[in-house]
């Protein structure tokens, strides 16, 4: 399990940004999702390891319960070199490295292949060793999952 501080727990938000807007601070391991008065849903998240973190905005394109995985030939080929085997396929389920549930980020109309997903790590919770994606414990992404609209706007800071 995760530290404590990353355990979800309803928040105080002043922030600029409209309900319903899915925030990531990658700094400080926390996604907020902002709600009606002054509050916002706080988990804990693993984030981007060196080199492969991202910034910027986009909007949840598409959203699957127990996502199928298709590593980008990119990442086939960066752990192959690394002496790590890869599948092409992997199918939903509790050892998929998705999880529960998986936003699909997208910009301009176009899958950014960066997801807002669960974990089959939740040791990972508050780590910076993903490829990039939004890591989040099962019962969070779940929790996200349904509370979240597709189309709802995500900034990543």
């Amino acid at each position: 399990m995760p530290p404590p501080q990353y355990r979800r727990q309803t928040v105080d938000y002043d922030g600029p940004h409209a309900p319903g807007t899915i925030i990531v601070d990658t700094q400080q391991r926390f996604l907020f999702h902002v709600h009606e008065g002054g509050k916002a849903t706080r988990y804990g998240v693993g984030v981007g390891r060196a080199g492969f973190e991202w910034k910027g905005t986009a909007r949840v394109g598409r959203k699957a319960e127990w996502p199928s995985w298709r590593p980008p030939a990119a990442m086939i080929a960066r752990e192959k070199a690394q002496g790590r085997i890869l599948p092409t396929y992997m199918p939903g389920g509790p050892d998929n490295p998705l999880g529960a549930r998986a936003l699909y980020l997208f910009q301009g109309g176009n899958d950014t292949l960066y997801r807002i997903h669960g974990t089959n790590a939740p040791w990972s919770i508050g780590q910076a060793m993903s490829s990039g994606c939004i890591r989040m414990m099962n019962e969070d992404v779940t929790h996200l999952y349904e509370n979240a609209k597709l189309g709802a706007k995500v900034v990543v800071l």
